[in-house]
């Protein structure tokens, strides 16, 4: 393996860089790594002293994985989402770090922004650094061929997880991903099967342009432009935010405009979104007034569907880090590895199915 040098992120990507910042839960694949609070630093690269190496070192053959002819760490640079942007990016951020630490064998560097002109600073910073893997959970889908390039020329080796990308599948060693669309479609086929005799929607969107956004925004639109009976009454981005969902939901119902259903897409922005449906004292969940819909699967929020108070929670998986650190060690098997997921309705939805598959306590 090539020689490692160790470099701090630079000031300006520390400056750049979210403090600790959509949109997945199934059973983690390694049962070991529980979700819960993550650390929140902005950038944080590994401490421990590098012996001194010699030129010659070599990359180790496929039989031996990741592993150097010497013995010394995987050098990655992981870059992601704010983990305080939702109970799944707090628990995929902590499984990333419990994951990716020196005693399994790696010197992890962390750097978080919802930007991706910032998460592409990033990453030339760390391919800069020498790492010998690039672990992406992209803000955005477009704008990442020239750093994937960089980073190939470079013989650095890139993994994606959560989040997909639009590049060349031969820019990326592997892919480890939700597939949004069918939670978006699997989400709206279930509000289409409570036949309504209108649906008029509050539809609260996540960061734009993230494929968590474009998958479950993609589906709803799709339904919405051939159903003469579906409305949109209003579209607007929370950026995952709960306040900023409230503030939403507060502007249509002071309005006067009548709705039905919210498709929010992601837990935080429905719980604020039903604050909001609260203060006005407008009913909400099993046989109410107002049908909720989130995505992300969080305990509480599983708890809200079994209470009757949220009607459908689409689940998206968080726990990506072993199948990455499983391809880092052993190779690739498959380029895309689709994680497993369904949705939960609040008639069929036991406290067994919130003590599997919730996120969080």
């Amino acid at each position: 393996m090539k020689k490692i040098a160790k470099i701090l992120l630079s000031a300006a990507v520390m400056s750049s860089m979210a403090l600790g910042m959509t949109g997945c839960n199934s059973e983690k694949k390694d049962e070991t790594t529980k979700a819960a609070g993550g650390e929140t630093t902005t950038t944080e690269a590994s401490k421990s002293e590098e012996a001194d190496k010699t030129e010659g070192d070599t990359e180790a053959s496929s039989e031996e994985g990741a592993k150097t002819n010497d013995g010394e760490l995987i050098k990655v640079g992981i870059i992601n989402n704010d983990p305080n942007e939702s109970g799944y990016r707090t628990a995929n951020d902590k499984d990333m770090r419990e994951t990716f630490t020196k005693e399994n064998g790696y010197d992890a560097s962390f750097a978080y922004s919802l930007k991706n002109d910032e998460q592409i600073a990033a990453a030339q910073q760390f391919i800069q650094d020498g790492v010998d893997y690039l672990l992406i959970s992209a803000a955005g889908t477009a704008g990442w061929d020239t750093v994937l390039q960089d980073a190939q020329d470079a013989g650095i080796k890139v993994i994606l997880f959560d989040r997909t990308i639009d590049a060349d599948e031969s820019l990326y060693e592997a892919s480890i991903v939700s597939d949004m669309a069918k939670e978006g479609e699997t989400a709206v086929d279930w509000l289409s099967s409570q036949n309504l005799s209108e649906y008029k929607i509050i539809h609260i969107q996540g960061v734009m342009g993230s494929s968590a956004q474009i998958g479950r925004s993609g589906a709803l639109d799709s339904k919405v432009a051939a159903e003469a009976n579906w409305t949109i009454v209003s579209q607007q981005t929370a950026e995952w935010n709960a306040e900023t969902a409230q503030q939403i939901v507060q502007a249509v119902i002071d309005s006067g405009e009548k709705f039905n259903v919210i498709y929010a897409e992601n837990d935080d922005m429905a719980k604020g979104a039903v604050q909001a449906l609260d203060k006005a004292n407008i009913s909400h969940g099993v046989g109410k007034d107002v049908i909720v819909i989130g995505f992300d699967c969080n305990k509480w929020a599983l708890e809200e569907l079994l209470k009757g108070n949220w009607n459908y929670d689409g689940q998206c998986n968080p726990f990506q880090a072993s199948y990455i650190d499983d391809i880092i060690k052993n190779g690739a098997k498959q380029k895309v590895v689709i994680m497993e997921e369904k949705g939960f309705d609040a008639a069929t939805i036991t406290q067994d199915d919130v003590d599997k598959y919730g996120i969080g306590n």
